[in-house]
């Protein structure tokens, strides 16, 4: 296979002790980080608890009247770490939330700060973490969906071309159920040097394709990896997949000729985690 043809090197953040700049498209300066906006509202108890914890919330707004000991202790979290919490009439809630249950909580988030590349490798030096970079994708729900399950499995990191992917929105987080308060999102640059900046760091670049050259869970997807997922639709670009090291497939057996891609995500993104021994 293609992948056994060649010494894989150990992951290391820099060459001789010193750190690469960060993958911003940029040659010798930081990536710089950037808000997604400063209005993101996300609504659930469980999502906004987690935010409260990682401490990345303006505002906290819980229905008026009796509260249960889950709302109450919500408050607290709130009050503990300074955050205004706003009583408001439950039909003000439904409005805010349009339509998403909101299980009586909202919160108002401070704006999204992206994770900067170079400090998520720094965490991870010596370690096989694993990377997964959206080539196109569309769908913030989708992003949502990868998020969560990167975070699940365990992932260092999920990465977003400024110009081939969509912002971290409320509706994102909506769908990643709080993992945004944990995983990093590293917004990067230009593809392709990102890609090449990964691979001298000792990274292995997989890319999911229904041509592929082998099936998902049988290719070795040990040690450092970058896990290159496409459009909806489209899939990996020609120019992205020739940067690949070697692609992988997902074999489908009914009439439908694809997964959705945060499903062809998961199926990968747990594989390459079941292959390190993490449960």
């Amino acid at each position: 296979m293609k992948t056994d043809k060649r010494e894989r090197a150990s992951f290391k953040a820099g060459r001789g002790g010193e750190r690469k700049p960060a993958f911003s498209g940029k040659r010798g300066r930081p990536a710089k980080k950037e808000g997604a906006g400063d209005s993101l509202l996300i609504c659930g108890r469980n999502s906004v608890t987690e935010f409260l914890k990682s401490q990345g919330v303006r505002k906290v707004f819980v229905k008026e009247g009796k509260k249960d000991d889950r709302l109450l202790s919500m408050v607290k979290l709130a009050e503990k770490y300074g955050v205004p919490v706003e009583e408001v009439p439950e039909e003000r809630l439904d409005n805010m939330a349009g339509g998403v249950v909101h299980q009586g909580a909202a919160a108002l988030l401070k704006p999204y700060e992206y994770a900067d590349l170079d400090r998520v490798l720094a965490d991870w030096e010596g370690k096989d973490p694993i990377l997964i970079l959206l080539d196109g994708l569309e769908d913030v729900r989708n992003l949502g969906a990868i998020v969560r399950t990167a975070e699940c499995a365990g992932a260092a990191a999920v990465l977003l071309p400024k110009h081939k992917s969509p912002p971290v929105t409320a509706a994102a987080m909506k769908t990643a159920a709080g993992a945004f308060a944990y995983l990093p999102v590293c917004q990067t640059g230009n593809i392709r040097q990102t890609l090449e900046g990964l691979k001298e760091k000792g990274f292995w670049v997989v890319g999911a394709d229904m041509d592929g050259e082998s099936l998902y869970f049988d290719a070795n997807m040990k040690g450092p990896l970058v896990i290159v997922m496409g459009a909806e639709g489209k899939g990996v670009s020609p120019l992205t997949r020739k940067m690949c090291d070697f692609c992988v497939r997902i074999p489908m057996k009914g009439q439908v000729s694809s997964l959705n891609v945060s499903v062809a995500a998961a199926l990968l993104i747990y594989e390459a985690a079941r292959q390190r021994g993490r449960s």
